[in-house]
C-alpha cells in the first residue's frame, strides 16, 4: 500500500510539472512570435531539458540517452539534452554505511579499509564514489549503490513506461519509438544497479586493452566489491572535460585516445556507451583511463561488417552506397519514405566534402550530417550504432582540443582493413532498394 500511494505521488508530482513547463513553452513561444523553425526546435529541446533536470536522476539518464540519438531527433534537441549532468545530492555518509555493512560486514571492512573519506569525489542517480585507504596504503575509489536507487527506479520507470505508450499514439511521436526506448533504458538502468557486470566490463576491457600502449582501466579490488559495491584503484589525473589543465605529450594523448575508440568500434565489437570527457581520465604519465563502464555497447557480430562497410563508404564519399547500406540495414523505415529523394540528399551532402581532401574530413562532421539526413527521411539506424557515433563524435572532439592535428580518419584505416578480413559475413539485407 505504502509502494501504491509514493507512485501516485511521484505520479502527480510529474503530472504538475509536465502541466508547468507546458505553460512556460506557451508562455515562451507568445513572447517570441515568429520564428523560423530552428529556433522553434530548440526552444522545445530547452524546455524539455528543464523538465527532465525537474524531474530527477532517472529522467536526467533517459534525456542524456535520448541525445545520442541524432537519428531520431534534430539538433535543437541534442544540445540541451546532451548538456544534462547528474546534478544529485550526495546520500548522508550513514546510509553509504549501512550500504557497505550489509554487503561485506564491518568486521571485513576493518580488517581490509584503514579509512574512508565521507565527503564523496562523485554522487550520481545510482551510485556515489568516495576515496578510501587500504590497510595496504593503497588508494581506491568505493563507488557504493545509493540505498534508495532501484526503489526510484522501477518507481520512475514504471511511470516512463505509461506515458510513452500514451504519447505512442500520436502519429508524429511514433517515429520515435518511445516504449521500445523506455524498454532498452529500463535494461540499461536494471544492468548499472548489479555492480558485478560493471566489474565484468572492466575485466573485459582490461583484457582487450592489456597490450595496448598507455590505454587502460582502473584496476579492480574483488575482495571489496560486490553487487552493490565496486572497489577499484583511484587513478589520479585530469579528466578530458578540462583539456587546458593536461600536461605531458597532448598529441600523444590524443592518438591513444582516438585509437582506443577505433580498437573497441571495429576490432572488439565492444564500445563504453558512456562515453563523454567525464569518464576519460587523462594522467601525468601520458596514459588514457577509461571509467564508469556500467553501461557498454557490444555491436552484433553480424552487423559488424555492415557498419565497416558503410563507414568506409561514408569515408570515401561514396554517397549511393552509404545511401543503400543505410536504407537495407535499418530496423526501421517511414512507411512514406521515398527511397530516391532519400538517396539523392546523401550524395548532394557527400559531394559537399568532395572539394576537400581525405583528411580535412572531420568523421564527427561528416556522421552528424549524415544523421541528420536519416531522421529527416525516417531512416532509423540499430541503437548500438548510435553509441558509435558518439563515441566518434567523443574521440574527435578531444583528439583536436588536445592536438588540432589530429585527423581520425588515417587512424581508422589499419582498424578497417582489418576488419573487412576478419568480420564474419554479414547480416542479410532487411530490405531491397526501390526499383
Amino acid at each position: 500500500m505504502l509502494r501504491l500511494f509514493r507512485l501516485w505521488l511521484r505520479f502527480v508530482r510529474i503530472f504538475v510539472t509536465c502541466a508547468l513547463a507546458a505553460c512556460q513553452y506557451l508562455g515562451r513561444r507568445a513572447l517570441a512570435g515568429r520564428i523560423d523553425s530552428a529556433r522553434l526546435e530548440r526552444l522545445r529541446g530547452e524546455v524539455l531539458a528543464g523538465l527532465l533536470q525537474r524531474l530527477g536522476a532517472t529522467f536526467i539518464k533517459f534525456g542524456q540517452i535520448l541525445s545520442t540519438r541524432p537519428d531520431l531527433i534534430g539538433p535543437g534537441f541534442i544540445e540541451p539534452l546532451a548538456r544534462l549532468q547528474d546534478a544529485v545530492p550526495p546520500a548522508p555518509f550513514d546510509s553509504v554505511r549501512r550500504v557497505l555493512d550489509d554487503e561485506m560486514g564491518r568486521a571485513r571492512q576493518d580488517a581490509l579499509i584503514a579509512e574512508i573519506d565521507p565527503t564523496p569525489v562523485a554522487a550520481a542517480s545510482v551510485a556515489q564514489v568516495h576515496r578510501a585507504r587500504l590497510r595496504t596504503g593503497e588508494v581506491v575509489a568505493l563507488k557504493v549503490q545509493r540505498p534508495e536507487a532501484r526503489a526510484q527506479i522501477e518507481r520512475d520507470l514504471s511511470i516512463l513506461g505509461f506515458w510513452a505508450k500514451l504519447l505512442d499514439r500520436v502519429e508524429a511521436i511514433r517515429m520515435l519509438s518511445l516504449p521500445g526506448s523506455v524498454e532498452r533504458f529500463g535494461e540499461a538502468l536494471h544492468g548499472q544497479l548489479d555492480f558485478r557486470r560493471e566489474a565484468a566490463n572492466n575485466r573485459r576491457f582490461a583484457a582487450s586493452f592489456a597490450e595496448v600502449e598507455n590505454v587502460s582501466v582502473p584496476k579492480l579490488f574483488d575482495q571489496l566489491s560486490s553487487g552493490r559495491v565496486l572497489c577499484m584503484e583511484f587513478v589520479e589525473g585530469v579528466k578530458a572535460t578540462e583539456p587546458e589543465k593536461v600536461g605531458g605529450d597532448r598529441a600523444k594523448l590524443a592518438r591513444l585516445g582516438g585509437e582506443a575508440v577505433l580498437k573497441m568500434i571495429f576490432a572488439d565489437g565492444f564500445v563504453h556507451a558512456d562515453l563523454h570527457p567525464g569518464n576519460i581520465i587523462l594522467t601525468p604519465d601520458d596514459r588514457v583511463v577509461l571509467i564508469d563502464l556500467g553501461m557498454v555497447s557490444e555491436i552484433p557480430s553480424d552487423l559488424l561488417r555492415p557498419w565497416v562497410e558503410t563507414f568506409v563508404a561514408l569515408s570515401q564519399q561514396n554517397g549511393a552506397e552509404c545511401a543503400r547500406l543505410f536504407y537495407v540495414h535499418a530496423p526501421t523505415v517511414g512507411k512514406n519514405t521515398d527511397y530516391a529523394a532519400f538517396e539523392h540528399d546523401v550524395v548532394s551532402y557527400l559531394t559537399g566534402l568532395y572539394d576537400k581532401k581525405l583528411g580535412e574530413v572531420e568523421v564527427g562532421t561528416a556522421v552528424s550530417g549524415m544523421m541528420n539526413i536519416l531522421r529527416r527521411h525516417r531512416v532509423q539506424i540499430d541503437p548500438s550504432f548510435t553509441v558509435v557515433n558518439i563515441a566518434l563524435l567523443v574521440a574527435e572532439g578531444l583528439g583536436k582540443q588536445l592536438d588540432p592535428t589530429i585527423d581520425l580518419v588515417p587512424l581508422a584505416m589499419p582498424y578497417l582493413s582489418r576488419a573487412l578480413l576478419t568480420a564474419p559475413p554479414g547480416r542479410p539485407p532487411g530490405r531491397e532498394v526501390p526499383s
